[in-house]
This record gives C-alpha cells, sequence and structure tokens, in this order.
C-alpha cells in the first residue's frame, strides 16, 4: 500500500462524514446523506403501508351481478376478511359464459353449480388435489360466470397467514398465485354457495375508499386446453406498480379502452 504524499487531506472512513472543515463540503456531505435517507423510504414493500380505513363496508349484492369482465378490474384494490386476516386484491381473472375456459362451459354439476347461482357468492374449488382456488360468482342467477383471484397483498393478520401457508416471510412469495390466496384465507370447498356481501358470514368483500387508478392487463395462465380466442383474450387484470402479483408478468401490459371484450 502507497503512503498518502505529505499535505494530503485523509478520509476517517468510519465517519459518515469527511473530515473537511470547509463549509461548502460539510454541507454536500450533510446533503449526499439526506438524500440517501430519502431513497431508502421509497423503496419500502407495500406491506405494511396498506391500511384498513374507516371508510371499508361490505360490498352489496349488485356489485357483483354484472358481467365477469366489468366486475373483474373492479375487484382491484378491493378487500378480503376472514376473521384477522384481511387481503387486499391485487390480481384476479375474468370467467365469462360461452368461455372456454370457464368451468361452466359444461353446464351445471355438483362441482361447477355454485357458479352458477347469483353473483357476490363464493366458488371454491380443488385444483390439482392441493390447491383451495377462491372465485367470486358474478352477474345474475344461471349465468355461469367468475373472477378468480390469482394474488394479493396482506394488510392485516399477518402470523396467521405465514402460520397457514407455512412461510415465515413477508414477501410477494407469500400470495402471489390463487392457490396461496386460498391457503392463507383457510379456506375448503365447503365456501362455495357462501355469500360475500353478509356481516356475519365470515368471509367478506370490502370496499377500502381507494379507486385504483392504473391496471395492468394481459391473457389468463394455465389455460391452454381452452380455445385460440379465449387463451388469448385480455381477461387477467392487476394493479399496476406492486409486486405482489403472479408469474408470468411479462404478459401484462397497461390497460387501454381497446382491451378484448
Amino acid at each position: 500500500m502507497k503512503t498518502p504524499p505529505r499535505g494530503s487531506k485523509r478520509v476517517d472512513q468510519e465517519s459518515d462524514l469527511p473530515k473537511v472543515t470547509t463549509p461548502v463540503a460539510l454541507r454536500a456531505a450533510r446533503e449526499k446523506k439526506h438524500c440517501s435517507k430519502a431513497r431508502a423510504v421509497r423503496v419500502r414493500p407495500e406491506y405494511p403501508l396498506t391500511r384498513i380505513s374507516p371508510e371499508m363496508k361490505l360490498m352489496p349484492p349488485e356489485f357483483f351481478q354484472i358481467d365477469a369482465l366489468d366486475l373483474a378490474p373492479r375487484l382491484l384494490g378491493k378487500f378480503l376478511r376472514r376473521d384477522d386476516v384481511v387481503l387486499r386484491i391485487t390480481e384476479v381473472e375474468a370467467y365469462r359464459p360461452n368461455d372456454s375456459a370457464c368451468h361452466g362451459r359444461s353446464g351445471v354439476t355438483p362441482r361447477t353449480a355454485p357458479i352458477f347461482g347469483p353473483g357476490g357468492h363464493a366458488y371454491v374449488y380443488l385444483c390439482y388435489g392441493l390447491h383451495m382456488m377462491l372465485n367470486i360468482v358474478a352477474d345474475k342467477d344461471g349465468v355461469g360466470a367468475a373472477v378468480l383471484i390469482r394474488s394479493c397483498s396482506p394488510v392485516t393478520g399477518l402470523e396467521t397467514i405465514q402460520e397457514r401457508r407455512g412461510q415465515k416471510i413477508d414477501k410477494p412469495l407469500l400470495l402471489n398465485g390463487p392457490g396461496k390466496v386460498g391457503q392463507a384465507l383457510g379456506l375448503s370447498t365447503q365456501w362455495s354457495h357462501h355469500p360475500l356481501y353478509s356481516p356475519a358470514g365470515g368471509l367478506e368483500v370490502l370496499d377500502g375508499g381507494e379507486d385504483v387508478e392504473k391496471v395492468l392487463v394481459g391473457p389468463r395462465v394455465g389455460i391452454d386446453y381452452a380455445l385460440p380466442e379465449h387463451v388469448n383474450a385480455l381477461w387477467r387484470f392487476a394493479i399496476a406498480n406492486t409486486p405482489w402479483i403472479s408469474a408470468p408478468k411479462n404478459t401484462l401490459k397497461p390497460l387501454t379502452s381497446t382491451h378484448s371484450s
């Protein structure tokens, strides 16, 4: 190591500020330190910044009794509540009548009967024998449409969520998938037909009083068995600028008025 030339100013590496006595240098160093702190604040994760607002209220039945393609983006930013767990909906998919990817495509069966009920009820099905998938029934009684809840972010009850999920983390991996949402809420198929607008129901959809301004849209996930027009339909919606969404993310683009209908 070379010895510093005589007369040079040495900097103490353990100090936050250089040991320079000129007022201009000291002021610049302090401003640099302050800016670093400001940047650190801006990159904090979403959880636990999302809070329950005093305006939270149950969504009425008529909110759900519209076309699934209209209901899906309106569910973004709404809250799901069960016990001490509250989740904010961040990603959804719409499934409509005459949709070759919709469970109702083959008519009413013991498994699919809930999707033909009136909008505002839950439809929970078991996927691959492992995952409980929460859907919110849309439209009028007998139509056969629903919105799949793909991802959420945690609002309250993080410890309960972690216990149910078996993961002690507070990152998007905790809730970025429909099976993870169902597990975090402790759901089973017994919740099918459950009214999500009932104040004493135990599983509810709540309005947080905040509208989502920026939405992403893309094709739905895992429906390769469907007809091409339904595989390519832009019926997946997600909140922009949040990490709490599932893969693939590169198929999601900003929503415009010309998306598929």
